[in-house]
């Protein structure tokens, strides 16, 4: 799903934290939601963020510098704090430790200055390790905190694996004002590890009806790979490659060596791994691409292996690709190089994904507000 974002004036606004480079910006405003405000500390983000938006409403400077005085009203506040963002419960000494651990609380306190100009739904994205993280408490302790800000919250998780072809399973937390109730247990969107939230006295919640998600993708990476000339220099070397055919286990060196006797071309992502202490190349076998990540370490990154016709071909995943199986494949790349494209996108969200979580969790909502505002009820009373 690489659906361009329509630019246009919107009745619905949000804010968004971390903002990167702007791919939750992208979701919002394919569920028809405008971001008015942006913030985020990376120049490096800053830079691609106003060079494919062309706006400079994107606010460059630590979180905790902020004040909730300068933050314009708007109906959404998105939230995709750094994923390192884990030690949330109970505001640990340990948790005051960094700047970025304790990002989450720099938000939150945002939003509590903002008083009656709230937004009616705020948003934290984050890894689905959250909810696992210091025996749950990290996630128990985030809930707690939107109650006290005056939402109740659902929490949700969703696989990017379910609109394009990359596993990227996130976990939303939704907290909302005026809470529409009603929706059902699903093993699929609120599984068994996530299930508690909703039985822990001490958390307000909600359940928001939702529908079916979409089915995970089984296919789709090899109609995502960038077209790369013979003589591209980016391919590895005959050298290269034989090291990374000699490091494979049997199993993974009989798979390469069926798809490369394909008269079909079969493309697939391959990370390097350390055994037994010893490193070796793994290469999936389903044409799905791991995770993205940042490019910071060879463990992180994906080549990409091109098998087919008696022939085999290798190198790194290119930022194109990248932007391809984030939903993005329409953003502006030109004049970046592929590390830094690599960068912008590895610890982004993937656009569809935010756009179901706003078409589904948050726009009824926002519609449920306004129509209660237009006729001087409640509707979900």
């Amino acid at each position: 799903m690489n659906i361009i974002p329509i630019r246009r004036e919107s009745e619905w606004t949000a804010l968004e934290f971390f903002a990167g480079i702007g791919l939750a910006r992208a979701g919002l405003e394919l569920a028809g939601i405008s971001t008015v405000w942006a913030n985020d500390y990376d120049l490096n983000k800053k830079v691609m963020y106003e060079g494919h938006w062309k706006s400079d409403h994107l606010v460059l400077a630590d979180i905790h510098a902020l004040k909730s005085d300068d933050l314009p009203a708007a109906d959404v506040a998105w939230a995709s704090s750094p994923c390192t963002d884990l030690s949330l419960a109970g505001k640990r000494v340990g948790l005051r430790g960094g700047r970025e651990s304790s990002a989450f609380f720099g938000f939150t306190d945002l939003i509590a200055g903002m008083k009656e100009r709230k937004p009616e739904v705020i948003v934290l994205e984050n890894v689905t390790g959250l909810a696992s993280s210091h025996n749950r408490e990290d996630l128990r302790a985030a809930a707690k905190e939107f109650n006290a800000l005056g939402y109740a919250v659902d929490a949700i998780t969703l696989d990017a694996r379910r609109f394009v072809p990359q596993s990227r399973p996130r976990l939303f937390l939704i907290g909302a004002k005026s809470p529409i109730d009603g929706g059902e247990q699903d093993t699929c969107l609120r599984p068994d590890w996530l299930a508690w939230l909703h039985e822990d006295p001490e958390v307000r919640t909600f359940m928001m009806p939702l529908p079916k998600a979409p089915d995970l993708l089984s296919e789709g990476l090899t109609l995502q790979i960038e077209q790369l000339s013979d003589n591209d220099p980016r391919w590895w070397s005959d050298e290269k490659v034989s090291l990374f055919k000699s490091s494979m286990a049997p199993v993974q060196r009989a798979r390469l060596d069926y798809f490369v006797t394909l008269p079909g071309i079969t493309a697939r992502t391959a990370y390097r791994r350390t055994r037994n202490g010893v490193p070796v190349w793994e290469m999936r076998a389903e044409d799905i691409s791991g995770c993205l990540r940042t490019a910071r370490g060879g463990s992180s990154k994906q080549a990409v292996v091109i098998m087919g016709q008696d022939k085999l071909k290798i190198r790194w995943m290119t930022g194109l690709e990248y932007a391809r199986l984030m939903g993005a494949g329409w953003y502006t790349l030109e004049n970046l190089r592929d590390s830094q494209i690599h960068y912008g996108f590895g610890d982004a969200v993937a656009v569809p994904v935010v756009s179901w979580v706003a078409k589904h969790m948050i726009l009824p909502h926002l519609k449920a507000k306004a129509a209660e505002e237009s006729q001087g009820i409640k509707v979900n009373e």
